[in-house]
């Protein structure tokens, strides 16, 4: 069976590098793993790819939806399934590259065919969250399904809520759900680029200076003024575009906005290399190693043909 070659990280790790010089060696296919990514318009503020990269070395799902638009676990499971299918028909070895740790769980472990939501149910999530604050619904969350709720940050009102919601039409925990789920049929190969926690942040808070000098600014008002946007789109939840609205509303300064954007974004890695280390059987390569990427190509060739 033929191989897929999951290349995975936290933020701000190295993954385009990484992949850019592996589509010098190998012909590969690559297909983002970015629930961010998927979005036009959201260029500077995801650290897209640029188009001289995207030009020389093509990212499936990369600028397909308009932000207004929503997609599910399950959009991206069939969507990229399609692409990997028709990857190895060509003989080309699909790598699935990104940091978005749901989509790689739901693509290499399957995804749970979860029940239709009542609308009263999800009503009453919905008025209980405005009465009770999103981390008191955590915590909620944690007593009926500690499993899930430690994988959720507790001002994820989406994810919450919609643990929530399946534990109270179906009374039973989402993560107990989740593990009677079916399979992809392919060969995974697991890799993680995971950098040392303080070269990591120190990346970190480059890329964000340098979203800010790019104009992420202008970008994020562009987005917001086109008709459809509003805050709570999946879209724009997404690390570096949420933290703006407190800033356009004045409730932030802009040193302050600058600072909330580096500590969600280390927040997010946090909650990444968790995942990650949970990983079984993925071999971590830390990216600042000269021989990191050799090692990695060396497990491709070795393995993938």
């Amino acid at each position: 069976m033929a191989k897929v070659v999951c290349l995975m990280g936290p933020t701000a790790s190295g993954k385009t590098e990484a992949v850019m010089r592996l589509a010098q060696k190998f012909p590969i296919d690559v297909i983002s793993v970015d629930s961010a990514m998927i979005y036009r318009g959201m260029t500077i503020g995801t650290a897209k790819p640029s188009p001289e990269e995207l030009a020389q070395v093509p990212h499936a799902l990369v600028d397909c939806l308009e932000p207004e638009e929503r997609f599910s676990v399950a959009d991206f499971c069939q969507e990229a399934g399609a692409l990997i299918s028709r990857a190895i028909a060509n003989q080309r070895i699909p790598v699935c590259v990104g940091g978005t740790m749901m989509y790689f769980h739901a693509l290499c472990h399957g995804l749970a065919e979860m029940p239709e939501i009542d609308p009263a149910i999800r009503q009453q999530v919905a008025e209980k969250a405005l009465i009770s604050g999103w981390p008191s619904m955590h915590q909620a969350l944690a007593e009926v399904d500690p499993e899930t709720a430690s994988r959720i940050h507790p001002n994820d009102q989406q994810r919450i809520g919609r643990a929530l919601e399946v534990f109270l039409q179906t009374k039973k925990p989402i993560s107990q759900l989740q593990k009677n789920s079916f399979s992809q049929s392919f060969d995974w190969m697991p890799l993680v680029l995971m950098p040392e926690r303080q070269r990591l942040h120190i990346n970190i808070a480059k890329r964000v200076q340098m979203m800010i000098k790019a104009r992420l600014e202008d970008e994020v008002r562009a987005l917001i003024a086109r008709p459809g946007i509003t805050e709570d789109l999946p879209s724009m939840r997404s690390v570096g575009y949420r933290q703006w609205f407190p800033y356009f509303s004045d409730e932030i300064t802009h040193d302050a906005l600058v600072d909330s954007i580096v500590i969600a974004t280390r927040q997010l890695a946090k909650r990444q290399c968790t995942w990650l280390r949970r990983w079984e059987n993925a071999p971590h390569f830390n990216p600042e190693n000269p021989l990191a990427l050799t090692q990695i190509s060396d497990l491709i060739e070795s393995n993938a043909f």
